[in-house]
């Protein structure tokens, strides 16, 4: 039997796809929740709090829990793979390779990598998919010196984020995030006009090891956002900087 916050979180997926909940509509209070499934108010407030996180509902303090805009947004602090974002919204996650080799490094890869130029280094392409729709496209380079086995593997049943946090667990990250236009190319592989703005991250991962991978990541701007909470609360005593 699964967990009854569960329980609460498949039910308003449920809704907000059928359209009973449309984006800015205003869900059921806690206490609403708590009565209608029979459990306590904090099994509700967990069930909320979880869809406030995976960016499927938003809270505005002191008037109410509101359907958010129904393209998906992803944490600007914490670092997961889109399957994971994906799933945690009920769908269905599959990607398309569409390149995955060894290769030298081009211009500031090398760099950004933390090697020599002209060093091989792996190099895998997908499109990732959200149910049937193109979400994300990977460029992705690898070093070969920490996970020697990347290359022999078949990312249609693994993508390159999930094998390698267990080969590497993620220790730092940093990424810069800024508006583009795609190619004639990205765009047929997300099946958007080319006019159509994208939203583009570019992501170094480290490891205990060191630079695992390099990663771009292009996002058509309809499909997509990047967002997050903060919470500047303070203790009286303590000194802001």
């Amino acid at each position: 039997m699964q967990p009854r916050f569960i329980t609460i979180k498949s039910a308003l997926l449920d809704d907000i796809a059928a359209g009973r909940l449309q984006p800015g509509a205003q869900v059921a209070s806690e206490n609403q929740l708590a009565t209608r499934f029979g459990v306590s108010r904090m099994t509700a407030r967990r069930a909320i709090s979880e869809l406030v996180t995976e960016g499927i509902l938003a809270r505005t303090q002191g008037v109410g829990t509101f359907v958010a805009d129904s393209r998906p947004m992803a944490s600007m602090l914490t670092v997961r793979g889109i399957q994971e974002e994906i799933r945690a919204r009920g769908h269905k996650h599959h990607c398309e390779l569409l390149c995955h080799d060894q290769r030298v490094a081009e211009n500031g890869v090398a760099q950004w990598m933390g090697v020599d130029e002209n060093t091989p280094l792996f190099y895998t392409e997908l499109t990732h998919f959200d149910n049937d729709l193109a979400v994300q496209l990977e460029y992705r380079w690898v070093n070969p010196s920490w996970v020697p086995e990347y290359i022999h593997q078949d990312f249609s049943l693994t993508t390159p984020n999930e094998y390698l946090s267990k080969q590497a667990p993620l220790t730092e990250a940093d990424h810069v995030v800024e508006a583009v236009l795609p190619s004639a190319a990205q765009a047929a592989a997300l099946g958007v006009s080319a006019s159509l703005p994208c939203l583009q991250i570019h992501r170094r991962t480290f490891s205990h090891l060191g630079v695992i991978s390099v990663a771009t990541l292009i996002h058509p701007g309809d499909r997509y956002r990047l967002g997050d909470h903060l919470n500047f609360t303070q203790s009286p005593n303590k000194e802001t900087s």
